[in-house]
């Protein structure tokens, strides 16, 4: 599986209705779980984003399908980034050419 990370900011809706925020995070991970992803960590954050979720999925098009449905809710927007691993990372840097 590859790994995504989800840079989420709220809409007007989504902060107005923000005491909301507990269901909306169990929806999420139930639809996620049905198009086979797995949430690997949800953060708050302070700063340019209000969310981070760290998922693995397994392929681009399931994550794509995923945020256009959590999008389409109206409650935020979404910035979406492919992430590798460390070891992933390292083997890149082992084979990197001359």
């Amino acid at each position: 599986m590859a790994g995504y990370c989800l840079l989420i900011n709220f809409t007007d809706q989504g902060i107005r209705t923000i005491r909301d925020g507990a269901k909306r995070i169990d929806a999420g991970r139930d639809l996620a779980r049905r198009l086979g992803i797995e949430f690997k960590e949800l953060s708050l954050c302070i700063g340019p984003y209000d969310i981070m979720i760290h998922v693995d999925a397994p392929d681009d098009e399931t994550v794509a399908r995923f945020v256009l449905a959590v999008g389409s809710r109206g409650n935020v927007r979404t910035t979406t980034m492919k992430t590798f691993p460390e070891q992933d990372y390292r083997k890149m840097l082992d084979n990197l050419p001359e």
